[in-house]
């Protein structure tokens, strides 16, 4: 799906690791070097005037620019279409360098609601688990003849919770399920396998979708009989107090992209892995991607909201998109678009077994892939792309 690129206004990336930055503007903002200046505001926030107007961008908390390290650095700006500027920061230590994903704040012993991301609708009500453990990871069972000195004793066994457990994958979590489901979930049987001929002997199987009885959102499989599959950018998690609901205001692309990025940020941590391989259920390999930067804070502002003559808009502190948000950086291709050099990465790939394979459901492996074309679209043209992968960056 191709996605319309937005003209270059102001970018700006942080590392806090590094306490260095760029900033790049677009030749349409300022004619050149001169026409750039970069100060301290109010609140840690960095004023950038251009010609144009004077932007505003907010900084977390424990970021600062350092005065007077703001220096035009003409090296790789293509075209005469980009000025690069690199700057000092400095940072202060933060005792929670991101936020805690779902899979995180579930706990034992604690009282919790399942709710539909798409509609708010409560799907599980007061679920209180004795147990809250985690599965093993990945493709686990494919490598136990390499341990196991005996015939695989979990051949054809699935590792399923009792009433009262929660288990843990990397995109999912599994529940059981209780009567109160039969009120909020619909059940539907779906083939899943070599549809496309690309691989005739792969065996064709069925799914058991389980949807949202309100708006019909799929939000995961039924495993077995009495056990839930839950992905975790379908559900919303929340301790069970009143009749409270999950944020609304926090659209679908946002939740998505906050999610994921969270997950990759516990996985890369958790196995000292950096290549993820997004797949669906049936192992339809989709997404490649390659964690490269979890430290950065970036803001990026199209040319069309820094008027003419004026105010770039409204104040940082009620507009989003003028404040600087922790993300990370990742590189990324998409396996059915790729060109013939990506195809070769994407063949080394499976040959080679590389990235720590994720699985979640078509439509939102597609949801995600739009996410990360929409960021690419809003980076200079320089950063759009490194090697023969594309670039993208996925908000905390």
């Amino acid at each position: 799906m191709s996605v319309k690129t937005h003209g270059l206004g102001v970018f700006l990336e942080l590392r806090k690791r590094l306490q260095s930055g760029l900033l790049v503007v677009g030749t349409n903002v300022a004619g050149g070097p001169a026409d750039v200046a970069v100060s301290v505001g109010g609140d840690s926030s960095l004023l950038v005037r251009t010609p144009r107007g004077e932007l505003s961008l907010a900084l977390p908390a424990g970021v600062a620019f350092e005065t007077g390290s703001c220096i035009h650095t003409p090296v790789g700006e293509p075209s005469g279409e980009e000025l690069h500027f690199r700057l000092r920061i400095t940072t202060e230590r933060s005792k929670q360098e991101g936020p805690a994903s779902m899979m995180e704040t579930l706990k034992a012993k604690e009282t919790y609601s399942f709710h539909c991301q798409g509609c708010t609708t409560r799907l599980l009500e007061d679920r209180v688990f004795s147990r809250v453990l985690p599965l093993p990871n990945g493709n686990w069972n494919a490598i136990v003849d390499d341990w196991c000195c005996h015939p695989d004793p979990f051949a054809n066994k699935k590792l399923l919770p009792r009433a009262e457990d929660c288990l843990l994958g990397d995109t999912f979590v599994l529940v059981a399920r209780d009567a109160g489901c039969d009120h909020t979930l619909t059940q539907e049987v779906s083939s899943a396998g070599a549809t496309d001929g690309q691989d005739p002997k792969k065996p064709c199987h069925r799914l058991a979708l389980v949807s949202c009885a309100s708006c019909s959102s799929v939000l995961g499989e039924a495993v077995a009989p009495g056990t839930l599959k839950l992905y975790i950018t379908q559900v919303v998690v929340q301790p069970a107090v009143g009749d409270g609901r999950p944020d609304a205001s926090l659209n679908r692309s946002s939740f998505l992209e906050k999610t994921v990025a969270a997950r990759l940020l516990d996985l890369s941590s958790s196995l000292s892995s950096f290549h993820f391989s997004l797949q669906t259920p049936d192992g339809k390999v989709v997404l490649l991607l390659w964690l490269l930067n979890a430290d950065s804070i970036i803001a990026s502002v199209p040319e069309t909201c820094i008027r003419e003559g004026g105010s770039s808009g409204p104040p940082a502190s009620l507009s989003p998109s003028l404040r600087a948000a922790r993300a990370l950086k990742l590189l990324y291709i998409s396996c059915s678009s790729a060109s013939t050099q990506q195809r070769e990465i994407v063949t080394s790939w499976e040959v080679n077994s590389i990235g720590h394979p994720m699985v979640l459901p078509l439509q939102v492996c597609e949801e995600l892939l739009q996410v990360m074309d929409e960021s690419n679209s809003t980076l200079p043209a320089s950063m759009r792309c490194m090697r023969s992968y594309e670039v993208a960056y996925l908000r905390l």
